[in-house]
């Protein structure tokens, strides 16, 4: 390397009995020859690599925490839609309960049940499980209905219709977790 640096000055300043300069300003000039530019450009070139290099590894970072905290969600929204899927049953155990307890005509039996259930049905209601609403005599949706057998209608009317409704369907957010089963009349 071959650096020429031309200070003025510079003999006052190496002697030590020269403490205070003449008031002069002085200037530091640095010549820079082929090698040494070759050189520089060199190490700017490794240093734009890096940097990209490093840019690059920050973007791929930032996209993994992204995806790790998606995948996270889905498992959570997939673990919240399979608990209430699991309480679905229960619905029908507090309906067929309330039922047999009705034949018994014991009111306060039935109606701290029926609380029971209600508070239930409201909990499940704010987390977006709602019931499918049917009744006998509605069109058959394959979209919302499982036909579990068909009879002959007794009416023409009613071919084609929900003749009975033997258990009630749910839906969380839009999407159907339980067809209702129904019978269908022919």
């Amino acid at each position: 390397m071959d650096i020429n640096i031309n200070k003025k000055n510079t003999e006052k300043q190496s002697n030590p009995s020269n403490d205070i300069s003449d008031g002069g300003s002085s200037s530091c000039q640095i010549e820079i020859h082929g090698p040494l530019k070759k050189e520089i450009k060199f190490f700017k070139e490794e240093l734009e690599k890096e940097k990209d290099k490093f840019l690059r590894l920050f973007a791929e970072f930032e996209n993994y925490k992204k995806r790790i905290q998606k995948e996270r969600f889905d498992i959570f929204r997939n673990i919240h839609e399979q608990i209430l899927i699991d309480l679905v049953p229960i619905l029908d155990d507090f309906e067929r309960g309330i039922k047999e307890l009705k034949k018994y005509k014991e009111e306060h039996l039935v109606k701290g049940v029926f609380l029971i259930q209600e508070k239930l049905i409201k909990i499940l209601k704010e987390k977006g499980l709602n019931k499918i609403k049917i009744k006998k005599g509605d069109d058959f949706n394959t979209d919302f209905h499982e036909a579990i057998t068909q009879i002959p209608a007794v009416t023409e009317n009613l071919k084609g219709k929900i003749i009975e409704i033997i258990e009630a369907g749910y839906i969380l957010k839009e999407k159907v977790i339980r067809h209702a089963k129904v019978i269908t009349g022919k």
